[in-house]
């Protein structure tokens, strides 16, 4: 009996041992998409349960080792993924489903509320990652230009870091805020500053432009929302870590100034009667001509600006479990600005995780962001300070001086003395390069909590707790010994400096919501939500400034070397101030959609504010939308048209602006009167009245109506959008007139309107579509704004501002100027038209200006461009454009201006056609025309600065992935790309990108050629 137990258990054993070898297989097939039956390679193919996995090869091919009944995933972004168990089949061919959910097709409308496009009814765009990673910009938003309908962004200044201005749908305010709300992971911004966030971080950015996607964000939305959605990781996928390296070269852009060599200006001088070619030859009297031909020639340029190195390096983990998801990186991005003594430095920190429970009912997510960023920033760029301002030394400094010129601050000091010129402006600034600085840490951190419970199969829970933290320390330092300080310096003041700086602001952010889903008789189906939101901002600023410093001891930002007042003056006093303040935010609002068979769709919103910025009786406001849609595609007439996809659209609501004066703060005090201690009779101290008080003040608001048309034709190869919009805004905070006897011309307060009507479209085609040829695909955007002024306070119906005005039925800014003629032939000095169109050499300012429809406000923007790809290698561009934007050149206008440069400053070789007895058809007056400052308040420098500009392009190889099969690497990318690559326009300066209507020597945008390489394993 033992023997024949034993015989039956060895069978067994044989058996099972045969049955467990048999299960050990490799499972091999080919993974197409479901859409288009085309081969997907790069789909992530792993044995759930272990470590095997593998992607899929350029023709979708894919090879996997696996047991019967264990199950193999597959998964890739923008696909459904999909589990098949092991059978005894060796062969499992699988086709994958689009996922409803990619970033393309899919509409972010704020609040966690997500829908597909073709459920949508609102205007907004969503921009992925393909788009921002792995670009050498510090912030994201510099690569949004051009990729959005309607999104208007312009760089005023090329320093690291620097903020842009970002425009949606035209200018919706006069003095108060004009830019968008952000929000990040649900963080609602405080501030658009992004030079802490890596961009690399970033899923995905929807620009949300119409007030149905705008008014549930209430009193904050009158701007437009960006919502910026930071990567996380898929639920059951293996590790996978990436690293991405990029390194930049930055150069300046050119200029068409025509500046003049030393021969030239010298001889200018020589002939001129002033400067060193006048009077610089040997026996003080004008120089010769071998004397001037031997003249150095110093390009300041070179000398102020450079070629800067930016590398940014960032390495990210990703992975899931059943039940969580993380994601997390590591970033540093270092970028050399062009400008002398100008970078930023940034380390950055996320970690993103999301979570579940077994049964799908309760979930959670944590997103965390902490970033550090030093940089220094030249001061006084963009103005007139000759000893402070590094361009203006590059762009007017003389040529024949040269920098060996300088030896110490003491000698400048003399030699600038004794001579009383400005010629020594390169070497002022040459002083100021050794002797100052000025460096700025931020610290920025971003938290945000959410969770959410499905208490029935239609009811679910949800809540939120996020803080956004920002945390700014700067130092700026002048050396006791430098020119600066012994220029100025007095018996009574110390000028040497040092100044220490301290701003802390923290936002608090909670919100919590109840949603009800349901789908009713298979047709019907409703989403409703409320919500309660309570937002708390702080901010607290402390800074000092020490005038008095040991040369022996002192050094930059370390707080020493202080010198101590004395009995006999005040001369070292330091000065101190702070600030504190805080600002709250209470909202209760609710949204609903009506969704009937995918065909007709309906949204509504509505939104109940208090904000603590306005006085109790008008702090209250509602704000409300209402959407609807057609899918016209869905109906049965629409069979067997060319339409894949048509869906008519439109909205109308109303949302807010409770920034009404520019700065988060500012406008905190505008309803109450205030008062400041002052000197008063007889040098007694004082009280003064500083502000009328504004106790009606309230937000500003706009009321938008806009109608769409979405289409998809030709099996699906040209797509497209159509918009129309017009939006008006109310209660615009404006100075009002008031009778001097109040202590004050005018009060600020809410009186006026002003409009915006517009047309937006964006296009996509693709010419050619192949899995393993050439891919070819167009895409175009455009936009149309028209901005008009309806009301203003006042008996005039204008607020001028120098060279502009606001002026009722005009443009924001429209420039308003006497109208330059040319130059006259008989005599050499400039013409100018009269307010009755007759010429005159002397205008009026008063009188003779005029309007001249022109605006620093585009009127067309957008951007176009191409992606093409064949067998792994990519090509891809992006152009920008703005037209019907003007801009004052004021660097021109020195370098033209005989009477205030030469013998001075350097000059434009444009003056060697000036006006003569001999040469009287020219377009540049005699350079001793009477009548030159005439032209101060003319349109002679008016300059259209449209252009079109190479924005982006990027050339690079994916490595197959059949060759990295002996390989640790997933995937392998090299690329090289160029930023600013060119522009054509008629602007002649260094950047006709500007954020400004009056500006001179700012920090020009530079060119970045870069080159990178990416690895995932």
């Amino acid at each position: 009996m033992k023997l024949k137990f034993t015989w039956i258990l060895t069978l067994c054993l044989a058996f099972f041992i045969q049955f467990s070898f048999a299960q050990e297989k490799t499972v091999s097939g080919i993974v197409t998409s479901k859409t288009d039956k085309m081969t997907m390679p790069g789909v992530n193919v792993f044995v759930q349960g272990t470590t095997r996995g593998i992607q899929t090869d350029f023709d979708g091919r894919y090879a996997v080792k696996a047991a019967v009944g264990q199950k193999i995933v597959f998964s890739i972004v923008g696909s459904k993924t999909m589990t098949v168990v092991v059978g005894a089949q060796n062969i499992i061919n699988i086709q994958l489903e689009d996922d409803n959910n990619l970033l393309e097709n899919v509409i972010i409308e704020g609040y966690n509320v997500t829908k597909t496009k073709a459920k949508s009814n609102v205007a907004s765009v969503t921009v992925s990652s393909k788009t921002i990673e792995g670009r050498p910009n510090a912030s994201f938003i510099q690569t949004l230009q051009a990729q959005v309908s309607g999104l208007n962004i312009t760089s005023g200044s090329g320093q690291p870091g620097a903020n842009s201005q970002i425009i949606i749908r035209g200018t919706g305010s006069i003095n108060g805020k004009v830019e968008p709300l952000f929000v990040i992971d649900g963080i609602p911004l405080d501030s658009d500053n992004f030079r802490s966030l890596n961009p690399d971080d970033i899923e995905s950015v929807s620009v949300l432009k119409d007030a149905g996607a705008t008014s549930i964000y209430g009193n904050r939305g009158a701007n437009g929302v960006i919502i910026v959605t930071t990567k996380k990781g898929s639920f059951e996928s293996p590790l996978s870590i990436k690293f991405t390296s990029t390194t930049g070269f930055t150069t300046l852009q050119k200029t068409d100034y025509n500046l003049m060599n030393s021969q030239q200006l010298l001889t200018l001088e020589r002939d001129y009667g002033r400067g060193r070619g006048f009077s610089g030859g040997t026996n003080g009297g004008p120089m010769t001509d071998a004397e001037i031909a031997a003249a150095p020639n110093t390009n300041w340029n070179d000398y102020f600006f450079r070629t800067g190195i930016s590398q940014n390096q960032v390495l990210s983990f990703n992975a899931g479990g059943k039940n969580m998801t993380s994601y997390t990186s590591l970033g540093y991005f270092d970028q050399k600005g062009i400008l002398v003594d100008s970078d930023l430095k940034r380390f950055s920190f996320r970690s993103n995780v999301n979570g579940k429970s077994d049964n799908d009912k309760f979930s959670y997510s944590t997103t965390t962001s902490i970033n550090f960023s030093r940089r220094n920033e030249p001061q006084s760029v963009g103005t007139g300070g000759v000893n402070q301002n590094y361009v203006l030394g590059a762009n007017n400094s003389a040529p024949y001086i040269q920098p060996s010129d300088y030896s110490t601050p003491a000698q400048l000091l003399a030699d600038y003395r004794s001579s009383g010129t400005l010629l020594y402006t390169p070497l002022f600034l040459v002083d100021k390069l050794a002797t100052y600085k000025n460096v700025i840490d931020e610290l920025k951190g971003l938290v945000n909590l959410q969770g959410g419970y499905k208490m029935t199969k239609d009811l679910s829970l949800g809540s939120s707790l996020s803080m956004d933290y920002t945390q700014q320390t700067q130092y700026s330092w002048q050396s006791p010994n430098s020119f600066n300080s012994l220029l100025f310096a007095t018996a009574a003041v110390a000028n040497d400096l040092e100044r220490q700086a301290f701003d802390r602001r923290v936002q608090i952010s909670s919100s919590s919501n109840l949603s009800y889903n349901h789908v009713f008789a298979q047709k019907h189906t409703l989403n409703a939500a409320a919500y309660i939101e309570y937002i708390k901002s702080h901010i607290n600023t402390f800074a000092y400034t020490q005038r008095g410093l040991d040369p022996k001891t002192t050094s930059p930002g370390a707080g020493t070397g202080y010198v101590l007042d004395g009995p006999a003056n005040d001369r070292n006093v330091p000065t101190v101030g702070a600030f504190k303040a805080s600002t709250g935010l209470f909202s209760y609002f609710a949204s609903a959609d009506y969704d009937y068979d995918s065909k007709y769709g309906f949204g509504a919103t509505i939104r109940r504010d208090a904000s603590s910025r306005f006085a109790s009786s008008y702090r209250w406001g509602t704000f409300y939308s209402l959407s609807g849609r057609w899918n016209i595609d869905k109906e049965a007439f629409m069979e067997g048209s060319v339409f894949n996809a048509l869906k008519l659209r439109g909205s109308y609501g109303t949302s807010g602006n409770q920034e009404v004066t520019v700065g988060s703060f500012t406008s905190l005090n505008n309803t109450r009167e205030l008062y400041v201690a002052s000197t008063g009779y007889n040098g007694s101290q004082a009280y003064v009245l500083s502000q009328l008080a504004a106790p009606d003040l309230r937000w500003e608001k706009t009321a938008q109506a806009n109608i769409g048309l979405d289409f998809e034709v030709f099996n699906s190869k040209l797509s497209g959008s159509f918009d129309v919009y017009q939006k008006k805004t109310t209660d615009l905070f404006v100075p009002v007139p008031l009778s001097a006897i109040n202590a004050s011309g005018s009060l600020n307060s809410n009186y006026g309107a002003l409009e915006n009507k517009g047309v937006e479209v964006t296009l996509f085609y693709d010419v050619l579509k192949s899995n393993d040829g050439f891919n070819l695909s167009l895409n175009f955007n455009g936009a149309y704004n028209k901005n008009t002024i309806l009301d203003i306070a006042g008996s005039t119906g204008r607020i001028d501002n120098g060279n502009t005005v606001i002026e009722e039925g005009k443009t924001i800014d429209e420039f308003f100027l006497t109208r330059y003629a040319g130059v006259n032939p008989a005599n050499g000095n400039l013409l100018f038209l009269d307010v009755n169109g007759d010429l005159t050499e002397n205008p009026d300012p008063l009188v003779d200006r005029v309007h001249t429809g022109k605006s620093r406000i585009p009127v067309y923007q957008g951007g176009f461009g191409f992606n093409s790809s064949y067998k792994g290698f990519f090509f891809n561009t992006s152009f920008s454009y703005s037209a019907k934007v003007y801009r004052i050149d004021y660097d021109l206008a020195g370098l033209q201006n005989p009477t205030n440069n030469v013998g001075v400053f350097n000059v434009s070789s444009d003056l060697l056609d000036a006006w003569t007895p001999t040469n009287r058809n020219t377009y540049i007056p005699s350079l001793r025309a009477t009548n030159i400052a005439s032209d101060n308040n003319s349109d002679r420098y008016l300059v259209d600065a449209s252009y079109i500009r190479l924005r982006f392009t990027t050339v690079g190889y994916d490595v197959p992935k059949k060759n990295l099969e002996r390989t640790p690497f997933k995937n392998v990318r090299v690329f090289g790309q160029a930023e600013n690559l060119f522009t054509f326009s008629k602007w002649r300066g260094w950047d006709a990108e500007s954020t400004r209507t009056n500006d001179q020597y700012q920090y020009p945008t530079p060119k970045i050629v870069s080159v990178g390489l990416q690895l995932e394993f």
